[in-house]
């Protein structure tokens, strides 16, 4: 059964810089243990999702379960105020598309770091943050992926096509 954890390893698989990455690279790049990245690619071959033989993400398969299941597999409502850095519509590439009140605090994975003071909103694994800083298009992924957890259906409108405009680059990237 496919969890948030085997979300997060396959949007760092679909986002690496890297074509076909080894298991250990991309565990750094999560900033994860290599055995989960084994475990969750394990369980993604078993549901359709990846191909061991070309060691890729399956990007359509991808893109339907984000869009379609991702708030059922991993909801995220929002949570009391914490110091955090902007998360789903708060942040890029959301933040310039989506208008939110002034009076309701943003949306944060927390953070001792944070700058931000907002509503918890948790990450799809803890370690999130941290790799989104150091590879900033994983957190564009993660940013869109967490838009499309929340009930908002305005919300998840507009990071269903940005997503999909996404993985369209990505798939762009490696066929040429």
């Amino acid at each position: 059964m496919i969890d948030s954890r085997d979300i997060y390893v396959l949007a760092g698989a679909s986002a690496s810089d890297s074509f076909a990455p080894s298991l250990r690279d991309l565990a750094a790049e999560l900033h994860v243990d290599h055995t989960l990245v084994h475990r969750s690619l394990k369980r993604a071959v078993e549901a359709g999702l990846y191909s061991p033989s070309l060691q890729s993400v399956n990007l359509p398969a991808f893109e339907e379960l984000v869009i379609h299941a991702a708030r059922f597999i991993a909801p995220a409502p929002l949570g009391p105020l914490v110091a955090g850095v902007p998360a789903a519509w708060a942040a890029e590439p959301m933040a310039s598309r989506i208008r939110q009140s002034g009076e309701d605090p943003p949306p944060v994975w927390p953070s001792a770091d944070g700058t931000v003071r907002g509503q918890l909103f948790e990450p799809l694994h803890p370690s999130a943050p941290a790799a989104a800083v150091e590879h900033p298009q994983f957190g564009e992924v993660l940013v869109l992926i967490d838009s499309l957890r929340v009930e908002d259906l305005r919300v998840r409108k507009v990071a269903a096509k940005l997503f999909h405009d996404q993985l369209a680059a990505v798939s762009a990237k490696v066929v040429a």
